[in-house]
């Protein structure tokens, strides 16, 4: 099919598929299942798996991350040769799988641990499991040809994250047209917050040390610097002090901030302002997908809504999973609470 004929018929089969995602307004409904088969019912309205209960929960996640794939790449192949943007996009999911694989057999498990299947558009041959080199070979990730030692999983996995994020960085700038400053706008603000937040997290949760955590940064350079556009911003927090409201109240995105109030003390929430982001991103990519019908940037939109999705289904079958009070889930999962 024709490009701009096959940007219409994704676009109306995109628009269509919104309109039952559990986002927004309708989020709030998962958080009323007070049990795990209830909360399958409702996500996927077919007969709950005769599975123990211990199981079902991570089987929720798995499915609904199923769904979104399916669903994602269904659109995808209306093209006959789709865009770089719309197919790099699920290396994200690759990347996780490697983590997966690397964790087994750093573990010396004998079975394949659960991968999200991308078909045709994954960069990895699962099939050679367990050989980590062949499974990567020919592959943008090709270094990644033995198993990592425990101790340097951590690294490794960052390496990868990093590697995602310059790839999907390089992919946005060979974007042409009028939707190429928008796209690489989105990407910028996606990553620059991706990375803030992982800066807050380790300088709050971890104490680490501002050198430390300039290794944990994806940039779109060699080196986090102040001047790179995707890792700058979290390097100008590196030096504000935790604790001290003054040096934040000024901040680009002082908004995201838990709230301060005057003679209590305050410290900075990393998942206050995480939660903060992820509500803002989903607000964003659904302006964006309206705002740019028939285009990349619209199925680009429609991605980020879904994985916001599931993040959302995550979050409610761990809350039922761990009898989490309902409220405390859906602030954890950064919706609003339903006022009775």
């Amino acid at each position: 099919m024709e490009y701009s004929g096959a940007s219409a018929f994704v676009y109306a089969k995109a628009s269509g598929m919104l309109g039952s995602v559990f986002t927004g307004p309708r989020a709030s409904k998962l958080f009323t299942a007070k049990s795990l088969p209830e909360l399958w019912m409702l996500v996927f309205n077919t007969e709950v798996p005769l599975i123990p209960q211990t199981l079902l929960g991570q089987r929720i996640e798995e499915e609904a991350e199923k769904r979104f794939i399916a669903q994602y790449t269904s659109l995808v192949e209306m093209y006959d040769y789709p865009h770089k943007i719309l197919t790099d996009m699920l290396y994200f999911y690759d990347i996780e799988n490697l983590k997966e694989l690397g964790a087994a057999l750093c573990a010396k498990e004998q079975s394949m641990p659960h991968i999200v299947e991308l078909g045709k558009y994954s960069m990895f041959d699962y099939g050679a499991w367990p050989d980590i080199a062949k499974i990567t070979k020919n592959s943008p990730l090709s270094w990644y040809n033995k198993v990592p030692d425990v101790h340097e999983q951590q690294h490794i996995d960052t390496k990868l994250d990093n590697q995602y994020v310059r790839m999907m960085w390089e992919a946005a700038n060979e974007v042409t047209g009028e939707i190429r400053e928008p796209v690489l706008d989105f990407f910028r603000y996606t990553f620059v917050m991706t990375n803030i937040i992982w800066t807050l997290r380790l300088k709050v949760y971890y104490e680490m040390k501002s050198d430390e955590i300039l290794e944990h940064l994806a940039c779109a350079g060699d080196r986090p610097l102040r001047s790179d556009p995707l890792a700058g911003p979290a390097v100008e927090i590196l030096d504000k002090a935790a604790d001290t409201y003054a040096d934040w109240e000024h901040w680009k995105y002082a908004d995201m901030l838990n709230p301060h109030e005057e003679g209590v003390i305050w410290k900075i929430d990393p998942r206050w302002v995480e939660n903060t982001y992820k509500s803002g991103m989903y607000r964003r990519a659904e302006k964006m997908f309206h705002a740019h019908p028939l285009t990349d940037l619209s199925l680009v939109a429609w991605f980020k809504i879904k994985q916001h999705e599931c993040d959302i289904i995550r979050t409610a079958a761990e809350g039922i999973r761990l009898n989490v009070d309902t409220a405390e889930a859906m602030k954890f999962a950064g919706i609003p609470a339903v006022v009775q």
